[in-house]
């Protein structure tokens, strides 16, 4: 069931701010009856949601562009609002000392720099990483530093570009999208940032990742780095990978290949895994490299009935607990015989990992999901980790070829579960900026301590190689 006027007539969003004597908000699809984003065509009145579960995209301009020269128009009307909001903003912000955006440094204020991201409808599974890998500075300098796709000019100079359908797929780019929102995120706007375009080409690339229920945060961060990636390996904007990766200093040696070449992505996120197999019949040995971009790391079973760092029901799980249990000598069970090739059939046998490098950036996706017979439930046990001075070392499979401090690793950016399950809840993060610690909560930041950031109950760690300097606490 589909508008005929769709392909001609102009479709709009509906506002309850701009219909004061309608009810937009009581408007849902006509096809699946969702009340979320509705569409409605001036022409014939017909309403349409553009979710995946119509299995179409509504068309948001006609075939001149003049939903286009309105958003331009009303652009202009709300950049000046804003400038003017801003004046008086400012003019209240120096004269408040009790406002939240107020920081004293050095016995002056001055206001957060941070920025935060609009809700778009359950994104802020999206938010809560974009705000982390903002963070991890070598990895956002880099898209920061990238020539943009289309240097505009004239009347469109410095203007947001809205998609249509009339664009078509040939210019979708996740690299140009993802630099556009990492440069928003850090300009000191008190206004939070609308990710919109950058969430227009996720529907389009990422197909698992449409419509507006909540999704998994991680399974999300996993998609956007292996796109990345993939984009980067066939160059940007003309300029070829490799020359890229050579004006941003990125050491050959650092370099993890994942399907590919390397890339920006591998070279930070990338390490490489040694799997060691022992058949228990023959005694044979099998080795295998697997590279990785982030860790997965179970919560010990013995830990899953502590929630709090205060509970006195045993000892706290700490992140240490967590890697052991990864890295510890492991009996694989009957489900999981290995084909000895000596023995001809399959065989009970052992399994160890070990790492053979360590990334720039190591991340430590913690396993708050198990499925039961019919449902996936959450493990909400607190697991305690450090700010700073992490130690890798013994998890190497060369521990002696490693200086004192290229194993050592600080927190940059911690990514918050909220809630009982995975397709419910709510996603925030923390992250490090500058010696100071900031609360993102979609279009919400907020300063923190570190205090604060040590009881969240982590989901997922980012840790970035500590530079070699006077040595630091270590895990």
């Amino acid at each position: 069931m589909e508008c005929p006027h769709l392909s001609s007539s102009v479709c709009i969003a509906p506002d309850s701010a701009k219909f004061p004597n309608g009810s937009p908000s009581s408007w849902c699809c006509s096809v699946c009856r969702s009340n979320k984003s509705p569409w409605v065509c001036l022409t014939c009145s017909s309403v349409h949601c553009g979710s995946y579960r119509c299995d179409d995209f509504v068309v948001n301009d006609t075939k001149l562009g003049l939903v286009q020269k309105v958003r331009e128009h009303l652009q202009n009307l709300e950049n000046s609002a804003f400038t003017a909001d801003r004046h008086r903003k400012r003019k209240f912000l120096e004269n408040s000392s009790l406002n939240s955006k107020l920081l004293k440094v050095n016995g002056s204020t001055t206001a957060i720099c941070a920025t935060g991201l609009r809700n778009l409808g359950n994104t802020c599974f999206m938010n809560a990483i974009l705000q982390s890998l903002s963070n991890i500075e070598q990895f956002c300098c880099y898209f920061k530093e990238l020539p943009a796709v289309e240097l505009r000019n004239g009347k469109t100079a410095g203007r947001r570009t809205y998609h249509t359908r009339s664009q078509g797929d040939s210019s979708v780019s996740l690299v140009e999208e993802f630099r556009k929102t990492l440069c928003a995120l850090w300009q000191g706007s008190q206004t939070a940032f609308s990710p919109e375009s950058l969430f227009y080409v996720v529907w389009k690339i990422m197909p698992n990742f449409r419509g507006y229920q909540q999704q998994d945060a991680h399974e999300f961060m996993r998609y956007l780095l292996d796109h990345l990636h993939l984009e980067l390996q066939g160059g940007f904007n003309g300029v070829s990978r490799s020359a890229i990766l050579q004006e941003n200093s990125l050491s050959a040696s650092n370099k993890c290949c994942i399907n590919g070449a390397s890339t920006v992505v591998t070279a930070i996120f990338g390490g490489v895994l040694q799997n060691e197999v022992n058949c228990l019949i023959c005694g044979t040995e099998s080795r295998k490299f697997d590279p990785f971009l982030d860790l997965s790391l179970d919560i010990p079973s013995q830990f899953r009935s502590k929630r709090s760092k205060n509970q006195e029901n045993g000892p706290v799980c700490s992140l240490r607990d967590c890697l052991r249990s990864f890295t510890d000598l492991e009996e694989l069970d009957e489900t999981e015989l290995y084909m000895c090739h000596k023995c001809k059939k399959k065989q009970k046998s052992t399994k160890k990992f070990w790492i053979q490098k360590l990334p720039k950036v190591l991340c430590l996706h913690l396993k708050r999901f198990h499925w039961t017979a019919y449902l996936r439930n959450k493990v909400d046990t607190y697991v305690e980790f450090p700010l700073r001075g992490l130690d890798m070392k013994c998890y190497l499979l060369e521990p002696e070829n490693s200086g004192p401090e290229s194993c050592l690793y600080d927190l940059a950016a911690v990514v918050v579960h909220h809630g009982s399950g995975v397709g419910s809840g709510h996603y925030t993060a923390y992250a490090g900026h500058e010696g100071r610690w900031f609360h993102f909560n979609d279009s919400t930041v907020t300063l923190t301590d570190e205090d604060t950031v040590g009881k969240a109950k982590a989901y997922i760690l980012f840790y970035v190689e500590r530079q070699a300097k006077a040595g630091s606490d270590k895990l």
